[in-house]
């Protein structure tokens, strides 16, 4: 069951990025990323590596999360397959378009909606549909805004 909704879903994907191209599937991630952001604020989740674990989790993913510099976290996630819950199995000429148009836009909308007090960059260093393996590691940067 849930491996036909997971077809479904990158069915859904590709047909959204055909009908409305890449912003398409990132307005739709922008938003799920806010709205997941509130329903983590009404649980009282406020602690960065809290709120990321948790994320993820979700996606049956297990999180090493480990701070690199003062404001830089190398975030790894593990997966039991070479399977993406969000991207799928290994296709290296879609995998800029998924981290560009889904993952990147879900998790900074997510943890800028989450803290706003913060600004989010991300840097992918590792991914599950870019190179088949079973982890997708990936550089945050937080930087505070200065108003």
């Amino acid at each position: 069951m849930v491996k036909d909704a997971l077809k479904f879903f990158h069915a859904y994907v590709n047909e959204m990025k055909e009908i409305g191209g890449e912003n398409l599937p990132r307005a739709v991630s922008t938003k799920l990323g806010a709205k997941l952001a509130a329903l983590y604020k009404e649980k009282g989740i406020s602690d960065l590596t809290t709120a990321l674990e948790t994320a993820y989790k979700a996606l049956g993913a297990s999180t090493l999360i480990k701070k690199i510099e003062e404001n830089t976290y190398l975030i790894k996630l593990k997966h039991s397959k070479k399977f993406c819950p969000i991207g799928g199995k290994s296709n290296p000429t879609s995998a800029k378009t998924i981290q560009d148009s889904i993952c990147f836009p879900y998790t900074r909308s997510f943890l800028t909606s989450l803290f706003p007090e913060s600004q989010f960059e991300t840097e992918i260093k590792e991914c599950i549909v870019d190179n088949s393996n079973s982890h997708c590691t990936y550089k945050l940067k937080v930087k505070k805004n200065l108003y």
